[in-house]
């Protein structure tokens, strides 16, 4: 096929190599968003970008570099926004958090803030969920990614979680697993699901049973 068939130029003018990453990586990340990880095309990417399939290469290596890089993208733009939303800064919530979690915020805060952040960006939410669900399988390029991630989120709310119960590790992993669910049944049903009111509801439920839970000896 000829190439500008798709009207796609490849005459477009140069960008700054930050610049054209950027571009790259959000042009990747509405293409993932519509088809899912494994109907991203290369060729695709390029065309949208003005480039060839090369030239995209030399700014994320590979298609699984670019799709690291959206990953990791979004998790720096929502940690800002974050920051942003709690009125704290980079010290208290890092662009990465480490096994040690964010500081100077609570545990429910942080949940509020992130459900909030999320209900402004169905299509990136949308992206992750299927990213995150394609990984399952141990021979897809993200799995390392959110294998990590998970530990990261688990010790973040964990590390803010001794307030509200002797098990906050449980706590963490009831929550992340309550946020993941709330968001895709909001996915499916967009008009008729209030992600925030459902997630504050969910809340009363995890947070007001946290001190109930059962204690357990040290070698169980």
């Amino acid at each position: 096929m000829p190439e500008g068939a798709h009207g796609y130029r490849r005459d477009r003018p140069r960008l700054p190599a930050a610049e054209r990453r950027r571009q790259i990586i959000e042009i990747s990340s509405a293409l993932i968003a519509d088809r899912g990880f494994w109907g991203l095309s290369m060729q695709d990417v390029a065309d949208r970008c003005g480039l060839t399939v090369p030239g995209v290469l030399r700014h994320v290596d590979s298609k699984t570099g670019l799709l690291v890089a959206v990953l990791e993208h979004r998790d720096v733009e929502d940690a800002r926004s974050l920051r942003a939303r709690l009125g704290v800064g980079e010290d208290e919530i890092p662009d990465e958090w480490s096994a040690g979690g964010p500081e100077g915020v609570s545990l429910r805060q942080l949940c509020s803030a992130t459900m909030r952040r999320n209900a402004e960006q169905p299509e990136m939410v949308r992206l992750f969920t299927v990213l995150e669900a394609e990984s399952l399988a141990p021979s897809h390029p993200a799995h390392a990614y959110f294998v990590k991630r998970q530990e990261q989120a688990v010790a973040a709310f964990a590390s803010l979680a001794r307030d509200f119960s002797d098990r906050p590790e449980v706590l963490a992993r009831h929550i992340v697993a309550m946020m993941d669910g709330l968001q895709i049944q909001w996915l499916r049903a967009p008009q008729e699901f209030d992600l925030i009111r459902e997630w504050e509801a969910a809340a009363e439920v995890l947070f007001g049973r946290a001190a109930d839970l059962p204690r357990l000896d040290a070698d169980e």
